[in-house]
């Protein structure tokens, strides 16, 4: 964690000072902004947060409800959004106050006495080696806490406008001008209206408004797919119990009586009870809207023969619908004038794929959609990148949804599935075993990184893919562990990335001296330090200059093997109104805690460069050599800041 770099200032450092710009706009809800983001969840808190990593943009949130969200709804947490969470440094918080899902119990009917539930197996939840960071629980409402306090503690001050529903969007497509969305807003109050209205222009609008998104409808989008005709009941329960697994994940299987996921909570006695509602068992209540906590609670029993749970307290409750839907595209363009416009009306979320909540998929796959979409709004804006990247966003995203659709409809197909014996053939059941067998089979997609994006402007073929095994191009890039060089002290080479909308260039350097003559390495470093590197390219006059283009260093020595003076100045940059040193550029393999040259299967003889976007996916992989195509590649995408206006539009 690095601050001070602009002057000392007592207090807590994590409080920035506002950008000049904050106190130059005016109190209120102005009329023009570059982006609208439409709506407070998941999806619109991390697009918030990461936009207010950028305080020169004028980002405007806007929100129907009252307030802040204050209980329920999701709230598993996969690895990899951990991961996300720890690129606005609020990995921490989560980590401390949420529940670790480390182990998943399985129960299925009992061989000897099929109205009874008898524990068929007990597994890890998450592999080894699968991420740095646990699967954790945690409120939903905390999570958007956290976030929200990351926007107020950040220069832009950022803060949501809460009471205001979209009720119309028109698009300008003729190009004419800087703010070509304008937004008409109503004015709500404890969600009625109160007969005033206000408008906003907007350069681009996100709506994360939702299943039934207005923005959505605007553009002309629609979800299509089919409701799987199934009901569950959702209870947050204090409860006491003779259930002994009531603290493990568990996935139940009854024999005729419905199928319960058992999800502890966070502080250690709240427990989450998604709760299979049978439509002829139950059809009276789920026909007459007459569920009620006692009635799920009594579902849940019924299930759980011959153990008992007496509700206590309930925290939040609801019923829902399973169905997977889908929108064919997530932004305003149409496909056939994909080459010939720019997008400006986004969606994320909800508001472009809705499935079951029992993979705990939703809020993580809608949190990775504006993570996905932030940064490149934002080097779009701040004039780093061509508008051309915009079209990325839906490409990568609709794609990863689509595998989220697909897994889900299957997930959910086989945990509502009637449980067979064990080895019976035929049948519609599904064997507890089966079921058992495919959960491990999706652990990796369940928590996260399974994610892989396909060639494009940003994400090269894999050509030298064999140079670094352990960092697939498309896939997140996988942590570890080592050592700073200039304080030796022991880290997570992931850590270092923040959400800052930089791109990352690792470069790990082969087994010779990097301080050598004819070291590779060195000749990698004394081109990004000239006047050819992208570096020198690509970043605007008066910025630092990791602010584009970061270059760190992982060495095969140890850290008292080398010395920082001794280090290219590309990798000891001058930055902030003194120019001071940033000397947290260098690593070292820890052998203690794990070689990251053999954690990650990168080549010792020959080294390579690691391309990694600036929302942690690989890019491309390079060898040392690769001045040229390294350069070709970034100029696919950025813009020469000898030859841009400041900002485009």
């Amino acid at each position: 964690m690095q601050f001070y770099l602009n002057g000392y200032k007592p207090g807590d450092p994590l409080v920035e000072d506002p950008h000049p710009s904050v106190a130059e706009r005016p109190g209120g809800l102005p009329e023009e902004a570059d982006v609208l983001i439409i709506g407070c969840g998941p999806a619109g808190l991390v697009l918030a947060a990461q936009m207010a990593n950028f305080p020169d943009i004028r980002t405007v949130v806007i929100d129907r409800k009252d307030g802040p969200l204050e209980v329920g709804q999701a709230d598993g947490v996969a690895c990899r959004t951990v991961e996300l969470f720890e690129a606005f440094g609020l990995a921490d918080r989560l980590v401390n106050e949420g529940y670790w899902v480390n182990e998943v119990a399985f129960w299925r009917p009992d061989p000897q006495d099929r109205t009874r539930i008898a524990r068929t197996g007990r597994i890890q939840d998450v592999e080894d080696g699968l991420s740095e960071m646990p699967h954790v629980i945690v409120n939903q409402a905390r999570m958007l806490d956290y976030l929200l306090d990351h926007m107020e503690r950040s220069a832009s001050k950022l803060r949501p406008f809460y009471g205001l529903h979209t009720s119309g969007i028109r698009i300008d497509t003729s190009g004419s001008s800087d703010y070509p969305v304008t937004v008409t807003l109503r004015h709500l109050k404890g969600l009625e209206g109160t007969g005033e209205t206000s408008t906003i222009r907007a350069k681009y609008v996100v709506g994360c408004d939702g299943s039934r998104s207005g923005t959505r409808a605007a553009i002309g989008r629609e979800l299509r797919g089919d409701p799987m005709n199934q009901s569950w009941g959702v209870l947050d329960a204090l409860a006491v119990t003779d259930f002994p697994d009531i603290r493990l994940k568990c996935a139940i299987h009854s024999a005729n009586q419905g199928n319960i996921l058992i999800i502890p909570r966070e502080g250690g006695y709240l427990a989450r009870f998604y709760i299979e509602l049978d439509n002829a068992r139950d059809r009276e209540m789920l026909e007459n809207r007459s569920v009620t906590p006692e009635k799920l609670a009594a579902v849940a029993n019924r299930i759980l023969a011959p153990y008992t749970v007496e509700v206590k307290d309930v925290g939040w409750w609801s019923v829902y619908e399973i169905g997977q839907r889908l929108c064919d595209k997530f932004d305003d363009v149409p496909a056939a004038e994909t080459a010939t416009r720019l997008p400006r009306v986004f969606i994320a979320g909800d508001a472009c794929h809705t499935h079951s909540a029992k993979a705990g998929q939703g809020m993580n796959v809608s949190m990775h959609d504006t993570w996905n979409l932030g940064w490149k709004l934002g080097a779009v804006l701040r004039g780093t990148a061509r508008p051309e990247l915009l079209h990325t966003y839906s490409e990568e995203r609709q794609k990863i949804a689509e595998e989220l659709i697909d897994f889900d409809r299957e997930f959910a197909k086989m945990f509502s599935a009637h449980p067979t014996e064990s080895g019976s053939a035929g049948g519609e059941g599904v064997d507890p075993e089966e079921f058992q067998r495919y959960f491990i089979k999706q652990g990796r997609f369940t928590a996260g990184v399974a994610t892989k994006y396909g060639p494009s402007m940003i994400t090269a073929e894999a050509a030298f893919q064999h140079l670094a095994e352990g960092y697939p191009v498309g896939m997140r890039f996988h942590s570890a562990p080592a050592v700073r060089l200039a304080d030796a002290k022991p880290v997570h080479l992931g850590h270092v990335a923040r959400a800052d909308g930089a791109w990352r260039v690792y470069v790990f350097a082969d087994r010779s001296d990097p301080t050598g003559r004819h070291s590779h390495f060195r000749e990698l470093c004394e081109f990004l330090g000239s006047d050819a590197s992208p570096i020198r390219r690509f970043t605007p006059a008066g910025t630092d200059p990791d602010s584009v283009i970061d270059v760190r260093a992982i060495f095969q020595q140890g850290h008292r093997d080398l010395a920082v003076d001794e280090m290219p100045s590309v990798l000891l940059p001058k930055k902030g109104k003194f120019g001071l040193v940033d000397y947290e550029k260098m690593f070292c393999a820890d052998p203690k805690a794990g070689d990251i040259f053999d954690l990650r299967v990168v080549d010792r003889g020959a080294g390579c460069m690691v391309v990694v976007r600036p929302d942690q996916h690989v890019s491309h992989v390079l060898p040392l050599h690769g001045h040229e195509a390294l350069a070709d590649f970034f100029a696919g995408f950025l813009i020469d800041a000898r030859v841009r206006s400041p900002r485009v539009s």
